[in-house]
């Protein structure tokens, strides 16, 4: 089932994931549905928190869906390594419409348990490293909105209050 994405603003966003304590049908379920909301926005990531559901998990698919084998689903995900850096223009499914070049590690390490509890450890680097950190990011209730300072940032977040009271956010 698609799920509404939540969008900058909505409290829930901003919030901190708890850790799932439970691998049984109403995770498979909320992964399929996560994966069918990514899919249809289209996107290359989302995590739980943005389609409302504070638990730790994400789902990315770099490819986009035109790649079979491509889908990464993890749950409690935490970082083992990250390294470099990379310096790239970003957007967010609950930020429509917005892009800003964001910094992000050029390499990450992420270790957490597949949707039947399986333990994983996948290593990416650019696109995927960078997914990696964006999605852990929404986890701790943080979009990348929130990592630009300065000029950009508030044009961003005035352009989305205009929208707000527009009736059009």
């Amino acid at each position: 089932m698609i799920r509404p994405i939540l969008r900058y603003g909505e409290r829930q966003l901003h919030a901190r994931a708890t850790a799932v304590a439970a691998f049984d049908d109403t995770l498979r379920r909320l992964i399929d549905d996560m994966v069918e909301t990514m899919y249809a926005a289209p996107g290359v990531g989302l995590a739980a928190t943005q389609i409302g559901v504070p638990l730790r998990v994400i789902v990315i698919d770099t490819s986009v869906g035109k790649s079979t084998g491509e889908l990464i689903t993890l749950v409690n995900p935490e970082f083992v390594e990250r390294d470099g850096m990379q310096l790239e223009e970003e957007g967010c499914l609950s930020v429509p419409g917005f892009n800003a070049t964001v910094l992000r590690p050029s390499r990450a390490v992420i270790k957490g348990f597949d949707r039947e509890g399986v333990p994983v450890t996948i290593e990416g680097k650019g696109l995927l490293a960078r997914a990696f950190q964006h999605e852990m990011d929404h986890l701790e209730g943080m979009l990348f909105v929130d990592r630009l300072r300065g000029i950009k940032r508030d044009l961003i977040v005035r352009k989305v209050q205009k929208l707000q009271r527009s009736g059009k956010w």
